[in-house]
């Protein structure tokens, strides 16, 4: 496998990854801007509307059909939030060439050509978005950001995350929010796509079996990729950050619930880019593992939840825990959960606990390379980070963190926020 960066125009790359390890090629555009309130809702609405059809093929069926022929290739978008960042993503999956008939050998063409020609050349009516298109959409994402209740552990981060960055980008909804959309109509909505287009970071990733300089040439040689112009990569990549003295805050939310769901956010003061490989086995061992020891002594000694563990958001240098309770057990699992803080600041954790949270970790970056959207997202990650970090490299530095290094880390961590959803 290897991986190389083509600069198509300023502020537009093209990602190659050249891998023999699939049948499938998979191509993702990936647009990138700063998370704003003023504009989240917009920029949700954009790829929805987008796929609604283009100017050659006019709704969804006719995708459909084109997909089809295309021996059933896949096609989808979404919304993602990286760091202070909003990410508008389109992939399309199909065979790759080597896998069709002789007469066929042109698909990757063909799938770059439709893929542009769904995000840069969309369906218009009198020069503007179709309205039909627009109301229709604002329904379906008025249902979807509705939805998020649903899922209650993940409306509990949500929530506190939103809490922890009140008033700053990344306490933004990524999908937005239902009082903006009855300010959304086909013209400003099309105004807002334009501005997106013409001023956002662009990223073509295209991982398979592939001739490079082929690629290359199929990209600048597209009609809607010619007719983009340079622009500034406006991206904001977060630094590592100072802790500040303040009081933990409390938040409780009440709803219909049966089970409690606990959420702590902590704060991880960090100077060093390198200090991520270090945070991350820290949150190996604390809770994201079977064996770490929110999972042991929570879960599985203490009996108090019936899930616990924690996450790491690199970008933000935060770990949440994050646990499913019985409401009454509240104050006894807030307890043992900050046992299990002071534990790790005080060094007890074992050289077995460091060894199998390196490899633990190794694992998991090796998995990464057997999904080409789990590798392409790796990519995204480092084009949204400052500092680039190969797959060896990676492996290189989790091996060369130490004991003292993961005390450390321990020491640097201060809880920001306490949320709990209970009925």
């Amino acid at each position: 496998m290897s991986y190389t960066i083509e600069e198509i125009k300023e502020g537009i790359k093209l990602h190659l990854i050249d891998t023999k390890k699939f049948k499938t090629n998979l191509i993702s555009v990936v647009i990138s801007m700063p998370l704003d309130r003023k504009n989240v809702t917009f920029n949700t609405m954009i790829p929805a509307v987008l796929k609604r059809g283009t100017k050659n093929l006019k709704s969804q069926d006719e995708i459909s059909k084109k997909l089809e022929e295309m021996y059933g290739a896949e096609f989808d978008c979404g919304i993602e939030k990286i760091g202070d960042n909003h990410i508008l993503k389109f992939y399309i999956e199909t065979l790759n060439d080597n896998f069709l008939p002789e007469k066929n050998m042109g698909i990757s063409k063909e799938s770059l050509d439709l893929l542009f020609d769904i995000i840069l050349n969309p369906c218009l009516e009198d020069g503007l978005f179709k309205e039909e298109y627009v109301e229709s959409e604002k329904n379906n994402i008025k249902l979807l950001i509705e939805s998020k209740i649903d899922n209650k552990a993940a409306y509990a981060l949500n929530r506190c995350v939103e809490e922890m960055y009140k008033d700053e980008p990344y306490g933004i909804y990524k999908f937005g929010y239902v009082e903006d959309l009855e300010g959304i109509n086909k013209e400003n909505l099309y105004a807002r796509y334009k501005e997106i287009i013409n001023t956002a970071k662009i990223d073509i990733f295209f991982s398979g079996n592939i001739d490079k300089n082929e690629i290359i040439q199929y990209v600048k040689e597209n009609e809607n990729i010619k007719k983009l112009d340079n622009r500034k990569a406006n991206i904001i990549i977060n630094t590592n950050k100072e802790i500040e003295e303040k009081e933990v805050k409390t938040i409780e939310d009440k709803m219909d619930v049966t089970q409690g769901k606990l959420v702590i956010g902590l704060d991880v003061k960090s100077s060093n880019p390198d200090d991520k490989f270090k945070i991350a086995m820290y949150n190996v061992i604390l809770g994201e593992s079977a064996t770490s020891k929110l999972f042991q002594n929570v879960r599985e000694k203490a009996s108090l939840a019936y899930t616990a563990g924690s996450n790491y958001v690199r970008q933000k240098s935060n770990i949440f825990i994050r646990c499913g309770i019985e409401i009454e057990n509240y104050e006894k699992a807030v307890d043992i959960i900050k046992k299990q803080l002071e534990d790790m600041k005080n060094g007890d954790f074992t050289d077995e606990d460091l060894e199998n949270a390196k490899k633990y970790m190794i694992s998991g970056i090796n998995s990464v390379k057997d999904e080409q959207d789990s590798e392409i997202t790796y990519y995204i990650g480092q084009e949204m980070s400052d500092k680039f970090t190969s797959f060896e490299e990676y492996i290189n530095e989790v091996q060369k963190v130490t004991m003292e290094d993961v005390k450390n880390v321990a020491n640097s961590i201060a809880i920001n926020t306490v949320y709990f959803l209970r009925n």
